[in-house]
C-alpha cells in the first residue's frame, strides 16, 4: 500500500463540508423554484383580477345546441 496517498483527517473533512453545502443549495434551489409566486410585483398587480373583472357569461337557450348541429 502508498501510506502517502491517503487523505489528511483534514482534507476528509473538507470534502464533507462541500458535500453537504452543496446538497443544502441544491434543496434550498429546488424549494425557490418550486413555490407559487407571490404575486407582490408591480406588473402583477396593474391589471385587474377575473374575480374583479366580471367576466361576461354567455348561455345559450335550453334548446340551442352548436352551430353545425343547428342544420342538421
Amino acid at each position: 500500500m502508498y501510506p502517502d496517498s491517503a487523505l489528511s483527517a483534514g482534507q476528509l473533512a473538507i470534502i464533507a463540508v462541500v458535500a453537504v453545502v452543496s446538497l443544502a443549495a441544491w434543496l434550498i434551489a429546488v424549494f425557490l423554484a418550486a413555490r407559487q409566486p407571490r404575486g407582490t410585483s408591480a406588473a402583477v398587480n396593474a391589471g385587474p383580477r377575473e374575480e374583479e373583472a366580471g367576466a361576461a357569461v354567455t348561455q345559450l337557450p335550453p334548446g340551442a345546441g352548436p352551430a353545425d348541429k343547428a342544420a342538421a
